[in-house]
């Protein structure tokens, strides 16, 4: 029996989209052969990740001057590439800068691992108000060599109701948990990047969509494999890519394409997510913290009303358990946020949130 599977990732898949990778699992496009046996640079492969990335560019509008790379080592690896690519020097060179919005955890970790490399800025953090909003985010400053924010903040339910300002400084964002889940205009970006997990596919492959401009320029000293160049130079052929996670990402960007794009998703998304956040702002023993004008409509975050910490803890362990053995999966926060976090991306259906909400009512009753 097939659940709702709630995770933040690696997340729910289409349905439809696993069902025809296991009618492909041994012959793929009639090459008898799975797709995880090919040579990604043969005649059955190459045409794969060219159709998918033909339709990355065309659901996306990604504009003909810039890349679209399908790399592996998750967003972490783009922590630090980021920085070497956009933002090194050679060695004795002044460093250069750049500012970080703090948002929450992974805009932290982020901001951290590029410090390594250039002098970072924090140019606004919400710490202080325990990530429950985007922070306000002062002028940018001309001088930086990027400017860098986490668009949809997984773990603390939060998104950005707008994208920066940054003038001529390229704009560089995660947008992991947050890609195709509603239109996004690319052309005002420098660079975007995404671990698949969420809305793409299975964890393993990490896209990045990177202006040809900023293609180039990390200094010598980079490790190969750590530069955009390389990778764009081989059409993200230059070693054994992810193949599998590849194909499977060309699945998912066909499904989506039949349910009417990213603007179709935007639309379901915003009523998925209004239907669970007008449930918690009914109900007695749940709520949501999150700041209404920076809820994510991807990670809905939360907590019982409970004061007491240990009453709390209690209320969502049992809560957890329960909505497992009635088929919704996967309902815990962050180990290091606690609480309780439902994530709905593309491929939740309505009816999985709907059973969620009638879950948390009947649970309510039970109190």
């Amino acid at each position: 029996m097939r659940v709702f599977n709630f995770s933040a990732g690696p997340s729910v898949l289409p349905l439809s989209v696993l069902e025809k990778a296991a009618k492909e699992i041994t012959d793929a496009n009639g090459t008898g052969q799975s797709v995880m046996e090919m040579s990604h640079r043969s005649k059955d492969f190459v045409p794969i990740i060219e159709k998918t990335e033909s339709l990355l560019r065309d659901i996306m509008k990604i504009p003909a001057n810039y890349k679209v790379l399908f790399l592996q080592g998750g967003a972490w690896t783009q922590f630090a590439m980021v920085p070497l690519n956009l933002g090194a020097v050679e060695f004795g060179a002044p460093r250069k800068k750049a500012t970080y919005i703090d948002s929450g955890i992974w805009a932290t970790k982020s901001a951290e691992e590029a410090a390594k490399y250039v002098d970072v800025t924090i140019g606004a953090s919400s710490a202080d108000r325990s990530y429950r909003a985007i922070p306000a985010v002062p002028p940018h400053n001309p001088n930086d060599d990027y400017y860098h924010f986490v668009y949809n903040n997984t773990l603390v339910g939060t998104k950005w109701p707008s994208i920066p300002d940054t003038g001529s400084v390229p704009l560089v964002s995660d947008i992991s948990s947050f890609i195709l889940s509603e239109p996004l205009d690319v052309s005002k970006f420098g660079l975007l990047y995404a671990g698949a997990q969420k809305n793409l596919g299975p964890a393993g492959t990490t896209l990045v969509i990177v202006r040809e401009d900023l293609v180039g320029r990390a200094p010598s000293w980079v490790p190969t494999m750590l530069q955009y160049k390389t990778h764009a130079a081989e059409a993200s052929l230059f070693n054994t890519p992810p193949c599998y996670g590849i194909y499977m990402i060309g699945l998912v960007l066909e499904w989506l394409q039949e349910q009417g794009g990213a603007e179709a998703m935007g639309q379901r998304n915003r009523e998925k997510a209004e239907l669970l956040y007008a449930c918690l702002e009914e109900s007695k023993f749940f709520h949501s913290p999150v700041e209404k004008s920076s809820r994510s409509l991807m990670n809905i975050v939360f907590f019982p009303r409970e004061s007491d910490p240990e009453k709390c803890k209690d209320i969502e362990n049992r809560f957890v358990k329960e909505a497992a053995a009635a088929g919704l999966v996967n309902l815990a926060g962050h180990r290091l946020m606690g609480g309780l976090r439902a994530s709905i991306y593309n491929a939740m259906p309505i009816e999985g949130v709907k059973a969620l909400i009638d879950f948390i009512k009947k649970f309510e009753l039970s109190l």
